[in-house]
């Protein structure tokens, strides 16, 4: 039995190796052998995410000495939201670590939509500006979709601009969107098997449950290599019994659809691996003050499951983390996007 485990391990190993977008064997060779502790492995997404600001660091610093200009990343804030405030500050910290230079460009909340669309349209000119991001959510008079579809691709770094979003569906290297790729790596990193295993998306988002479920399903050996899984994606209004069905056939279960306590233990398979990308704020029963929970009960599910991400320190600093890669990939021009087709999808 044991060697059937090792043969049987050996070959996962070997796929994913030639599936990895990093083609890291240290990625690949860690055999998840069957476990026998009582409770799930926690995955520390902080532990992961500094592991990839040192490999960016370093990858920077050789960028600037072989003579090139140092990446720089321009965010837009539009308001007053301390939560945005929040994100913005984590993401320009991890730019000044890494060595990306950074500016945040703040906006009052009643700038208009024509005037938010001249200022993208002029740091997207800038040569000097190699990333742009605008940071969601953007008040109620503004058009997310459009705003989105204004960033030029080529500087797309939060990867939500439609010409971006088809080529990851086609399989293409493109601008992932941070959040997914960030799940990608926690299982790639983790040596979590996708070949073959069923996978459940609790979230249908466009910009984290839908990217998340093509980056699990999709042909290990594309352009862009997926995880061969086969996946079913479930949202907030699906019946508990039937998503209660899904999970308890699934092998990892990622939770991304903004429910609290939507993932409970009697739900999951003995030994899942369960990714959880909920964020939400609640009132500590105890304390009356607000805490960040995610999708799943976490002490209820690690008892059972055989790997978890808690909230905070899970998925969110991996967010951060693939947003300083994606910075990285545009000041080296790796994507390659013709003009015409760029303005053909951005008038749309």
């Amino acid at each position: 039995i044991f060697f059937k485990v090792c043969v049987h391990s050996l070959l996962t190993a070997i796929h994913s190796l030639r599936s990895s977008p990093s083609g890291s064997i240290t990625a690949c060779l860690r055999f998840p052998l069957p476990r026998v502790a009582s409770e799930a492995v926690i995955i520390s997404g902080r532990k992961l995410a500094r592991q990839i600001r040192d490999e960016a660091r370093a990858d920077v610093e050789k960028w600037v000495l072989d003579g090139n200009r140092r990446p720089h990343l321009s965010v837009i804030l539009v308001g007053d939201n301390p939560a945005s405030h929040s994100y913005v500050l984590n993401k320009t910290r991890a730019a000044a670590e890494i060595g990306i230079s950074s500016e945040t460009i703040l906006k009052h909340t009643d700038i208009s939509e024509e005037e938010l669309l001249d200022l993208i349209y002029k740091l997207n000119t800038d040569h000097r500006v190699d990333g742009l991001l605008v940071q969601l959510p953007l008040p109620d008079h503004i058009d997310e979709r459009m705003i989105c579809n204004a960033v030029a691709p080529a500087k797309d770094v939060d990867g939500f601009h439609v010409v971006n979003v088809g080529r990851m569906c086609l399989d293409q290297t493109t601008m992932l969107p941070a959040t997914p790729w960030g799940v990608w790596e926690i299982i790639q990193r983790t040596g979590i098997p996708t070949f073959g295993k069923n996978v459940l998306v609790a979230g249908r988002s466009k910009n984290v449950g839908m990217p998340i479920a093509m980056l699990l399903h999709t042909d290990g050996h594309h352009e862009r290599p997926g995880g061969d899984a086969t996946v079913t994606i479930t949202h907030r209004y699906t019946p508990k019994e039937q998503l209660r069905q899904h999970a308890q056939i699934a092998d990892i279960i990622v939770a991304a659809a903004g429910v609290p306590n939507l993932i409970t233990a009697d739900m999951v398979k003995e030994g899942a691996a369960v990714i959880d990308v909920g964020i939400n704020r609640v009132k500590d029963p105890v304390t009356g003050k607000d805490r960040l929970v995610g999708d799943v009960d976490f002490e209820g599910v690690r008892k059972k499951a055989g790997y978890i991400t808690p909230v905070p320190g899970g998925v969110g600093p991996m967010t951060v983390a693939m947003l300083m890669k994606n910075t990285i990939k545009a000041a080296k021009s790796v994507l390659q996007y013709p003009p015409e087709r760029v303005r053909m999808a951005a008038a749309s």
